[in-house]
């Protein structure tokens, strides 16, 4: 174990399962004291068990570490006051909030209902601000802190999550604005966009298949190599270095991570830009200049496939 988050504590929730348990446990690794937060819900956020927070917390313990069990729900302000209230109580300070918890309700947008929207929106996007909200009085106060929040190569465009991806890339837009707010205070923000096979993107058909290999010892080849690639533990140890103080210049930035690679996504810029001939343009300008211009190059490959010509 190292020591470069010694005498820190983190929050980190959705932490019960897959990405958030990688998670608490590299910071962990590193020293760090930890509230476990998980409501123990279905994927579809359907159901609570406290069981998961209390497996994790028990695994941390058995490696020597020191944790703590939450089992609020991220939707609701007075549960993310709360998760900070305990790690003051229990631990006595704050340092870090890693914001994971996620639910699906995948569809097609033409029959999307708006209870599949709202829900999907209230666990992402208002789930990172509930908790950030009151981390960052705590952060503010005393000049230092730490928060990760987790978007998606879905937030990218995705067929069949319109909920999910307007819900991820809002947290991009959210922390970029964090990283503003906060940095004058010591402060960090940073989002990353993981890829892993969890419960909310491997199949129970894929996830058994996985399951058999390894416990074969099974070691090349199908399901075995896909759980390797997107072993959801490769996430953790860039979460914990981005709250280690020798990240402190890393901030308002996007990380791509899966398995062996890491990456860093540049800030959306303008790629070109056309002026107009007098005071605004017209519409009848804009038809003849644009296409030798900003359409140049640019085609629609989400277009209607063209059918074969019949005989």
């Amino acid at each position: 174990m190292g020591n470069r988050l010694a005498g820190r504590v983190a929050i980190v929730t959705g932490a019960g399962r897959g990405i958030g348990r990688g998670e608490a446990l590299a910071l962990v690794s590193e020293g760090a004291r930890v509230v476990v937060n998980d409501p123990g819900v279905n994927p579809d956020g359907t159901g609570n068990d406290g069981g998961p927070a209390d497996q994790v917390v028990a695994e941390i313990r058995a490696l020597g570490g020191e944790a703590v069990a939450n089992y609020g729900n991220v939707v609701s302000m007075a549960d993310g006051e709360a998760m900070v209230k305990q790690a003051l109580d229990t631990f006595g300070r704050l340092d870090i909030l890693v914001n994971n918890a996620g639910i699906l309700r995948d569809r097609m947008v033409f029959n999307m209902s708006e209870q599949e929207w709202d829900d999907v929106i209230a666990v992402h996007l208002k789930g990172h601000f509930t908790v950030t909200r009151f981390a960052a009085q705590v952060f503010r106060q005393q000049r230092s802190g730490r928060i990760v929040g987790t978007s998606s190569t879905s937030g990218l465009g995705n067929m069949g999550q319109a909920n999910y991806s307007a819900a991820k890339e809002g947290i991009v837009g959210l922390i970029r604005t964090l990283a503003r707010d906060l940095g004058r205070y010591g402060v960090t923000a940073n989002a990353i966009r993981p890829t892993a096979a969890t419960r909310l993107t491997l199949s129970p058909e894929m996830a058994e298949a996985a399951r058999r290999a390894q416990a074969a010892g099974v070691q090349r080849g199908g399901a075995n190599a896909m759980l390797a690639a997107l072993n959801p533990d490769a996430i953790g140890p860039l979460i914990a270095y981005l709250c280690t103080d020798e990240a402190q210049a890393i901030n308002g930035r996007t990380f791509n991570v899966r398995g062996r690679t890491v990456g860093i996504y540049s800030e959306p810029q303008v790629e070109k830009t056309i002026w107009a001939p007098g005071d605004m343009w017209t519409v009848d300008e804009l038809a003849e200049v644009m296409p030798q211009s900003l359409m140049q190059g640019l085609r629609n490959e989400f277009a209607p496939k063209e059918e074969p010509a019949k005989p």
